[in-house]
């Protein structure tokens, strides 16, 4: 899918300031750094979507616990939970499955949980993955130690998507705002051909062009700080 939208933009931007087929492989190299970001985009998302599967997890862990079951059974009991909130090819889902059949091949609770760390790499799992087996092998009060752990990482997950949310609206507008110059451009083509077409073929217009798709980029990048901040 990056791929496709990288290619896409660079057949945009060749025909729209350039009309060229050759500045499609000159601008190539900035196709690159765009699908890389694209890529980098597309794994956080998937990331923030874990995140919120994985503040579900722990809440139905932590609550099964509290119930009185095992940590094994919990984990059983959360699956079965998981299934009627996600698809069977969601990642916790996938995760929690791979860790039941785990448990049924009596694997250590404790190893199970040290693999879905290494696993999945995210900061939330790895806090409550190094408290819960610090827990067990102490053999001090786990329930209360995984409950208070569960409830900070579940009110920072929470706060986490509030900010998010927040953004949502402004990141949107972004987005519309980036697509503008692009419209207009594909708007003077078409309403004013003949306005247009002393930019294209000659040293002069593409230097002008470059210049104003030099301070797009700049204006874009400048953009994309500004609404993607750090939580």
């Amino acid at each position: 899918m990056a791929a496709v939208r990288t290619l896409g933009l660079l057949a945009l931007v060749s025909y729209l300031f350039y009309e060229s087929i050759a500045a499609f492989f000159i601008l190539l190299p900035f196709g690159v750094w765009f699908f890389l970001r694209w890529e980098a985009e597309c794994i956080e998302k998937k990331q923030r979507e874990f995140q919120a599967q994985f503040r579900e997890a722990i809440q139905s862990i932590s609550a099964s616990m509290r119930a009185g079951y095992s940590v094994e059974n919990a984990i059983k009991e959360t699956k079965r939970d998981l299934s009627l909130l996600y698809k069977e090819n969601a990642a916790i889902q996938r995760e929690f499955t791979h860790m039941v059949r785990q448990i049924y091949l009596q694997v250590p609770m404790e190893q199970i949980m040290e693999e879905w760390s290494g696993r999945v790499e995210q900061e939330d799992v790895r806090n409550f993955v190094n408290v819960f087996v610090m827990a067990k092998k102490s053999g001090g009060n786990m329930l209360g130690i995984i409950g208070t752990t569960t409830r900070q990482i579940r009110d920072k997950l929470e706060v986490r998507a509030e900010i998010e949310t927040m953004l949502a609206a402004r990141k949107y507008e972004f987005k519309i705002m980036s697509a503008i110059p692009f419209g207009m451009i594909a708007y003077m083509k078409v309403s004013f051909p003949e306005f247009m077409g002393i930019l294209y073929g000659n040293l002069l217009g593409i230097g002008v062009m470059s210049v104003c798709l030099g301070i797009y980029f700049g204006a874009y990048m400048l953009g994309e700080r500004i609404v993607n901040i750090e939580v």
